[in-house]
């Protein structure tokens, strides 16, 4: 098979986000495959925000060791292909075809006897599959949605990272941050070390009762790990980390904001604990891991002149922490959004929290058939941000060229740029317009 075969063979399998809260056929398929995910260590990763961000920190500090590690992370950005990486790469479509021809005889099996099985189920058995195969030291997985039912949850991390939680999904999740975290917990396994990054007050509650109940062991940001301190630098900004197991000066993260330096603080945490005995590691180490780490899609600068940024926010909780990153790390005065969102999203929570730092917006709608219709982006649009402030394109291209337009008509005013937002799609569809490179 050719690999845009195989591309399309696994999108017949239904849409990412279509979920089925159950674990049998995965459970399944990785009994007739042998359980590849009981083959290495897993760090397992869910929360609402900086999953991806966290698991690439993950990922580096532990090659960074010379350790082969796997990585599982959804959604993509321009390539199915990124979400399985073996050595930092994703797999090349040649290995990706050669993966997908291994699992497909047992994909039919239960296909056949237990139902169809979802994309995200091949997608996840191809990522155990291809770890164990490589073989791998360690696999950092991100789970696609929630935890308890998310069919990575067939693997039991040695090490559970839970990320801030917020409200997302909730037609998935429940309808409430407790419910969702409740949810979100499933992950938290016998034994494990639950690493938690700051959360509200009820979802630390249901966070550490969890853990409680089942015998694992809590590292909590803030507490027992956490950012003591941070400035900005060119390019990112300098922190200085509080680890389980010692402090960490002078560590460089190329990445913007609060909520990058606490992803770094648990990703560290989270490689901590995977090291035997009780010495730090080594300082040279962590900060020339932090110095190779890289997000795309998350406040990365894909042009200058005017600068444009891409950013994959699609929720209000991550817009809030983009909103705080702007401001402090870059200080624009003259900022033009361009915005594609998916219909089923708290639109408006998160048109709300751009209108203050937008001077205008260019509303559009992604590759994705979830995008919202222009014309009801539009409408909440203009209820926001009043209409004189808002343009609309039928197309994301056009909108990135009418964002520039706007930008550039300051003639020398360096204080524009563009934001690009709204969801993953958005991200990648911008990053594929504007040629940013790949990673």
């Amino acid at each position: 098979m050719e690999y845009l075969g195989v591309e399309k063979a696994i999108l017949r399998r239904g849409v990412e986000w279509d979920i089925d809260p159950t674990l049998d056929r995965i459970n399944k398929l990785m009994d007739l495959l042998g359980q590849p995910q009981r083959a290495y260590p897993v760090v397992h990763i869910t929360g609402t925000n900086g999953k991806s961000s966290t698991a690439r920190m993950v990922d580096t500090l532990l090659r960074e060791r010379n350790l082969r590690v796997g990585r599982f992370t959804s959604p993509h950005l321009s390539s199915m292909r990124e979400r399985i990486t073996v050595d930092g790469e994703p797999l090349d479509e040649e290995r990706f075809v050669q993966v997908y021809e291994d699992v497909l005889p047992y994909l039919e099996l239960v296909d056949q006897q237990h139902g169809r099985l979802s994309f995200f189920e091949t997608l996840t058995a191809m990522a155990y599959a291809a770890f164990a195969d490589a073989p791998v030291d360690v696999a950092v997985v991100e789970v696609g949605m929630g935890g308890t039912w998310d069919s990575t949850n067939v693997a039991d991390g040695t090490v559970a990272v839970v990320t801030p939680i917020s409200l997302d999904h909730m037609a998935y999740l429940g309808p409430d941050i407790e419910a969702i975290a409740r949810e979100k917990a499933g992950i938290i396994k016998p034994g494990a070390t639950a690493v938690l990054a700051q959360q509200p007050l009820g979802v630390a509650e249901i966070l550490l009762r969890r853990a409680a109940e089942i015998g694992a062991t809590v590292a909590r940001e803030g507490l027992e790990f956490g950012v003591v301190q941070r400035e900005l630098a060119m390019g990112g900004q300098m922190v200085r980390l509080q680890g389980l197991k010692g402090v960490y000066d002078e560590v460089f993260l190329p990445l913007y904001g609060q909520h990058q330096a606490g992803n770094a603080a648990c990703a560290l945490a989270a490689v901590e604990t995977l090291t035997a005995g009780d010495d730090p590691l080594d300082g040279d180490l962590v900060r020339n891991a932090f110095a190779q780490v890289s997000s795309p899609g998350r406040l990365e600068v894909v042009r200058r002149g005017p600068t444009v940024l891409v950013d994959a926010a699609h929720n209000p909780g991550a817009v809030e922490s983009i909103v705080e990153a702007l401001e402090e790390s870059f200080g624009f005065e003259r900022l033009i959004g361009v915005v594609a969102v998916m219909a089923d999203k708290d639109v408006a929570g998160v048109l709300e929290l751009l209108e203050p730092v937008m001077a205008e917006i260019v509303v559009t709608r992604n590759s994705s058939p979830r995008s919202m219709e222009v014309d009801e982006l539009r409408s909440l649009a203009e209820d926001i941000f009043g209409a004189e402030r808002v343009h609309v394109a039928a197309r994301l291209d056009d909108a990135i060229d009418t964002a520039i337009g706007l930008a550039e008509d300051a003639g020398e005013f360096s204080g524009s740029g563009v934001l690009i937002t709204g969801s993953v799609v958005t991200a990648g569809d911008a990053r594929t317009l504007l040629r940013a490179e790949s990673e």
